[in-house]
């Protein structure tokens, strides 16, 4: 046990990188003395056993520390590390190991198979086997089947085959699964069949979103072997030294793991290097003396180790940015939270290849650093060799063992390579062409020059060579809870203060003070489609309690193994990650159109996707996953087509399909057969066959249904390049066939299923209104996800009828949002967007600001809510923005209008009705009103939004199908969410999108 504490004040801060073990003793009482409390600090090449080299590091400062460092005033070591994160980037497979995937998902997800969404490579050297197998459950905690026992034992046996001992276990809404308690109870007959396997769970690893949960828990499970082996060596100095403290490991928010818990989930530390960094950086600048940042001004952190330099924008408040919905990580998309961090291969110990070209990495000597550069004797030519010898005041090795290495021209060759290596990847982390402060930290930082393009200045504040090691010293405690509750007979309050008690005391569990922790992030998310179910987010935080921590020991049979086991990575690692493919020309590629028929490609397929979910306007739910079953269709082999509507002959069959539900659902359980079950089951009563097909939604996830079920390997068909509403409603009745009026009703028969077996036909119905309301409670008992077909319409019924070119309208968008990440101009990715749907006068950006408060709440199904946005700067950069003040941006799944809030919005108002006449409104529905996160460009859909996003609001005129007639606005217009009191303006004049066919097509150039 600990001793008291009362004579506990130290804080130690280690981080164990590839290349260098820094090191530093901090008095948090004093942090705001000129010294910021650093009491020693150290820097030295990281050990092949990294136990000897913490040892050192803790040894080395005690001794150097005036007055004398006592163990017994240690309050706690905290340890940073990246060598878990490194061997994904180098894609070490010494040190990853072949993983087993074991889905509990019934018939759902069969199209996207585990690593569906990695890079080639990685995907190679990590996945060995999966299986789907019975399980699952709904989003209200009902079965989509239990599991069989003797179905994962069979798939146990085929794992053992393989000689595989890593298995990941994901389950469909696995998160929520408190009950049936599926994913353990897999687990555990995996551990009886395959003994001394580890066994990861994955909703012990990350939250809801299938497959970026699976992502996630099968890295993690990759790593393990090698975490346990390398945390165990971390765990062991601080033992033998004396020291009876707590050993914690940073995870990637900038707090702390327990090192058994780091043992269990090292990928929660995967990116903890670089917010150490960030942090250390923030707290070092605020002992400068003179103020370097200027009020709400961003900066950049450049942290260049061994192997990797890491870049983040700091934000004025001294944390790092965060990643939206998902963070990826060489190339592998997850779903918890991340610093916003870019990564390239250049670092203190990378490896030059001199040559016409030479090259710069990414294959780095690491750790051995000091014993194969040059200066340190060795053959192999690094960056630091390079520094050393245009600069011998740096003082580091023999510099006469490096000369000759280099000739002028060459060492002016590298200056230039590292040059812009560090200017492009500061470049790709700005939203603005504006110059803004870089902080240099890190070891590797020698080989930076002292002025980049783009950079206003250059600084490295005093101790920045060991910033990871403070950010590691002042590291806190959280914890967070990720679940979905029933509302039906408690209050939102209720179930929100019971589950802020929950994660405060698992936060205590994890190490907190009682008296210190609180909660520091809320969020509740009532759930589309799905009667009294809302999801929770809640994050609580504290500092250490010192007082109560039971220090871990090692294990005895384990020392041997970490005296015998090189824990480290192989220089020049053979697998280590490759520069990419060159990606697209955008300004030169052309798609592919012959004979006006326009054949999607990949690249089409991206843009087209990320262009849905803007025209979405919140809502639709997000097409990613949809994006990726086509995309195997199309590696599988299938042709997917558009034509223009105005090729379609009037007797021809338009039909329709698309999905109905809850975004919510849709990350989780994902598509199955469900799509083409609808559309088989629909022509046994139909009898007019389709010729084409057609969205009923360009935005969100179904603008990409009509492409996938009129692919080759599904019904064959072309797909119309347009839709039913030219954006996202949350209504079928919400339609340009029922704006027209010519049938009623439009949208009879259909057929619905949910992939599970489950099919419901309705043959005829009243209304169209009936239809959606019929259907919706089918939806409530079938999963709040099913797959629905409706009767095709004429070809001349569709022309009326159609919103012309959104196909083309979405490629174009996406386009335009590619083409601004490429130039680094994200800050005008509004501007660009409006350029492509056409120009000025069909749009305009609405706002510019930061997310400050989101409400929501449930009624019929449907998410009402408002989001709040705060006019400021989302550049990053120093200057006043245009837009001031705060807008509301009410929903309905979909964004409703964008209102500016006046000042009296804040006082009491008695007449609200008056007050409500008198509300500035920039835009309102038909109108598309868009909200794009300013750090990457992509559309937030409306569960997304979140208290501090960057985002920049847009306005787009809605087609003349819905404002031509007052039917049109009755039905999609303001009257349509209960906005009544306002009045529909238009903001601007629609403009018909341009044809891809059309501007394309080969048989006309």
């Amino acid at each position: 046990m600990s001793s008291p504490t009362s004579a506990r004040r130290l804080r130690i801060g280690v981080d164990v990188g590839g290349t260098n073990t820094d090191g530093v003793v901090l008095d948090p009482s004093r942090s705001s003395e000129s010294d910021r409390g650093i009491v020693a600090w150290h820097k030295a090449a990281t050990t092949a056993n990294p136990s000897a080299g913490i040892t050192n590091a803790i040894t080395t400062m005690f001794a150097s520390a005036s007055p004398k460092i006592s163990p017994e005033d240690v309050a706690s070591v905290t340890i940073g590390t990246t060598h878990f994160v490194n061997a994904v980037v180098e894609r070490d497979a010494s040190r990853l190991s072949k993983v087993a995937v074991i889905r509990l998902s019934g018939p759902f997800s069969k199209h996207a198979p585990p690593c569906v969404d990695w890079p080639e490579d990685m995907r190679g050297i990590v996945m060995g086997y999966y299986a789907l197998v019975k399980g699952g459950l709904e989003v209200d905690g009902e079965l989509i089947s239990d599991i069989d026992e003797d179905e994962i034992v069979a798939q146990c046996h085929e794992v053992k085959k393989r000689g595989i001992t890593s298995v990941v276990v994901n389950g469909v809404f696995s998160p929520i699964d408190t009950v049936e308690r599926q994913e353990e109870r897999a687990a555990e007959i995996i551990r009886r069949e395959i003994p001394g396997c580890d066994v990861v769970c994955s909703k012990e690893v990350a939250n809801l979103g299938f497959l970026e949960r699976e992502n996630a828990a099968i890295l993690n499970a990759s790593i393990l072997p090698f975490a346990r082996r390398t945390i165990r060596s971390f765990q062991k100095p601080v033992r033998e030294l004396g020291i009876n403290c707590p050993v914690f490991i940073t995870q990637n928010d900038g707090t702390v793991l327990s090192g058994e818990m780091a043992a269990k989930f090292p990928i929660k530390t995967f990116s903890s290097g670089p917010t150490n960094s960030m942090r250390g950086a923030a707290f070092l600048l605020q002992g400068q003396g003179k103020n370097v940042q200027k009020e709400d001004q961003a900066m950049m952190v450049v942290d260049i180790g061994g192997t990797t330099t890491d870049v983040g924008l700091l934000l004025p408040n001294g944390f790092p940015r965060q990643q939206a919905a998902y963070s990826d990580l060489a190339g592998v998309r997850m779903n918890f939270s991340c610093p916003d961090i870019k990564s390239i291969g250049l670092g203190g110990g990378s490896i030059i290849r001199k040559g016409a070209p030479m090259s710069i990495g990414p294959e780095s000597v690491g750790y051995k650093l000091t014993k194969d550069a040059y200066i340190f004797g060795g053959n192999t030519l690094t960056t630091t060799d390079c520094a050393v010898l245009l600069d011998p005041s740096l003082g580091i090795g023999n510099t006469d063992l490096v000369k000759g290495q280099l000739t002028e021209e060459e060492g002016a060759h590298f200056k230039s390579i590292v040059q812009q290596k560090l200017e492009k990847i500061v470049d790709t982390m700005k939203t603005s062409p504006e110059d803004i402060p870089v902080v240099l930290v890190g070891g590797g930082a020698i080989i930076s020059p002292d002025r980049l393009k783009g950079a206003s200045m250059v600084l490295k504040p005093q101790w920045s060579q060991v910033a990871n090691a403070i950010g590691a010293a002042i590291a806190r405690v959280s914890a967070v809870v990720d679940t979905i509750r029933s509302t039906e007979t408690r209050t939102t309050q209720q179930l929100l203060d019971e589950i802020s008690k929950e994660v405060m005391e698992k936060t205590v569990e994890a190490g907190g003070s009682r008296d210190s922790v609180k909660v520091v992030e809320v969020e509740t998310l009532p759930l589309q489609y799905v009667a009294n179910m809302t999801r929770f987010i809640v994050r609580a935080a504290g500092d250490f309690d010192f007082s109560r921590t039971i220090v871990p020991e090692v294990a005895p049979e384990l020392e041997l193994e970490l005296e015998e086991q090189d824990t480290l990575p192989k220089s020049g690692s053979a697998t280590a990650q490759r520069d990419q493919e060159p990606a697209v020309d955008i300004a030169t590629y052309k798609p592919d159109v012959r004979n006006r028929v326009w054949y999607i490609t990949e690249t089409d397929l991206g843009w087209i996707s990320s262009g849905c979910y803007i025209l979405g306007t919140g809502g639709g739910g997000s097409p990613y996953p949809h994006m990726i079953l086509l995309r195997e269709l199309m590696r599988a082999g299938a042709v997917v087509r558009v034509v223009s509507p105005a090729d379609v002959a009037d007797d021809a069959a338009v039909g329709c399909g698309g999905g109905a539900g809850s975004p919510t659902v849709s990350i989780e359980k994902l598509q199955g057969d469900e799509m083409m079950d609808a559309q088989r089951e629909l022509y046994k009563i139909c009898d007019d066959r389709a010729t084409h097909m057609i969205a009923l939604e360009i935005g969100g996830g179904n603008g990409l249904q009509g492409l996938t079920l009129g692919a080759s390997a599904n019904m064959d068909l072309p797909c119309v390049d347009g839709d039913w509403m030219g954006r996202a409603y949350p209504t079928k009745w919400q339609t340009t066939p029922v704006v027209f009026n010519e049938r009623q009703p439009i949208w009879s028969p259909i057929c619905i299923a949910d992939g599970n077996g489950n099919v419901v036909v309705m043959p005829k119905a009243s209304s169209d209104r009936q239809v959606e309301r019929i259907m919706r409670a089918a939806l409530s008992q079938m999963g709040s996800q099913v797959a629905a077909a409706e009767p095709p319409v004429t070809g001349a019924e569709m022309k009326r009828w159609v919103v012309d070119n959104t196909i083309s309208q979405a490629w174009r968008i996406g386009r335009a949002v590619a083409r601004s990440r490429q130039e680094n101009r994200l800050e005008n990715v509004g501007e660009t967007t409006i350029k492509e749907c056409g120009g000025s006068s069909a749009g305009k950006v609405l706002f510019k600001g930061k997310i400050v408060g989101v409400e929501r709440t449930l009624r019929m199904g449907h998410v009402y809510g408002e989001c709040i946005v705060e006019g400021t700067d989302v550049g990053g950069h120093d200057g006043a923005s245009e837009f001031v003040g705060r807008i509301k941006i009410p929903f309905k799944n979909e964004n409703i209008a964008a209102i500016r809030i006046r000042e009296s919005d804040h006082d009491e108002v008695e007449d609200k009705q008056a007050l409500e006449k008198q509300e500035d409104v920039l835009a309102i529905v038909p109108d598309l009103i868009c909200v794009i996160d300013a750090q990457n460009g992509e559309a937030i859909g409306t569960p997304e939004y979140r208290y501090g996003l960057l985002v920049i609001v847009v306005g787009i005129a809605a087609s003349d199908k819905w404002t031509g007639s007052q039917r049109g606005i009755e039905i999609g217009g303001p009257k349509a969410f209960g906005f009544g009191h306002l009045e529909y303006e238009p903001l601007g004049q629609f403009v018909k999108p341009v044809s891809v066919i059309d501007e394309f097509d080969r048989a006309q150039t």
